[in-house]
């Protein structure tokens, strides 16, 4: 029963992750999400089912399309690969709480999605982040066994600082700061984590991006105020690290 769990979080990783790495090349381009059959980027031919096994019909077809030999991109197996990982990170975080296990994992795959699309498309989209909100208060509210005060008080908080935030940098500066998903992500981060956790997940966030600064200062030796970065991304790091860990000096 020990290595069970964590092997059963593991396939269902494999498998949610086969379905992250759907939607975030199908939702930028507006393509259908539950209904469209997945096809080959390079001569478009629908995938037999026993080519969408994932991990393993990567690595047995040596990440090539089986009809036209075209080079399938890694990013997929690496996406599926992270999603176990996380099943298995909550399935052990969870030291036997298996209601906290599912909640873990739920949160992680969401961020997973999440921080990807906003990475890749500098985007963060109402129909990935206001579910945030809602599993939040749901796993809250289960696992305190009522009313998740604190949650809602959070997500209330969480949007109205960073949409506040983004109206002051509007007005001062005369652009904008920060995308308008970003509030809402913030306030699903208070729906997961209480108003006591927002300042921590912020500072994690911030600490995120400035390794991501400092990287690119070092390997390119210039930054400009006009380069865009993914902070959505930063967000989910820092929810999912003060998830785990609790607030910071809490």
């Amino acid at each position: 029963m020990d290595l069970l769990i964590p092997i059963l979080f593991a396939v269902l990783g494999l498998i949610f992750g086969s379905f992250i790495a759907a939607v975030t090349v199908r939702m930028p381009r507006e393509e259908d999400i539950v209904l469209g059959r997945s096809r080959c980027m390079s001569c478009g031919e629908t995938l037999k089912p026993w080519q969408l096994v994932p991990v393993f019909s990567w690595l047995i077809q040596r990440g090539r399309c089986a009809m036209c030999g075209a080079a399938v991109s890694p990013r997929y197996i690496l996406i599926e690969a992270a999603a176990a990982a996380i099943g298995v990170w909550a399935a052990l975080s969870g030291a036997g709480d298996l209601t906290w296990s599912v909640a873990t994992a739920a949160l992680g795959w969401q961020l997973l999605l999440i921080a990807l699309i906003d990475a890749e498309n500098f985007w963060l989209p109402d129909e990935l982040t206001l579910p945030l909100i809602a599993t939040g208060l749901i796993a809250a509210a289960v696992i305190a066994g009522g009313w998740p005060i604190d949650q809602i008080i959070g997500a209330v908080a969480g949007f109205a600082s960073l949409w506040l935030l983004a109206e002051l940098y509007r007005r001062v500066r005369g652009r904008q700061g920060l995308g308008g998903g970003d509030p809402i992500l913030f306030a699903g981060a208070g729906a997961w984590v209480g108003w006591q956790g927002l300042p921590s997940v912020l500072l994690w966030a911030c600490a995120a991006g400035f390794s991501v600064v400092l990287t690119l200062l070092i390997t390119r030796r210039s930054v400009s105020g006009a380069d865009r970065l993914p902070f959505g991304t930063f967000l989910a790091i820092g929810l999912w690290l003060t998830w785990l860990y609790g607030p910071i000096g809490g």
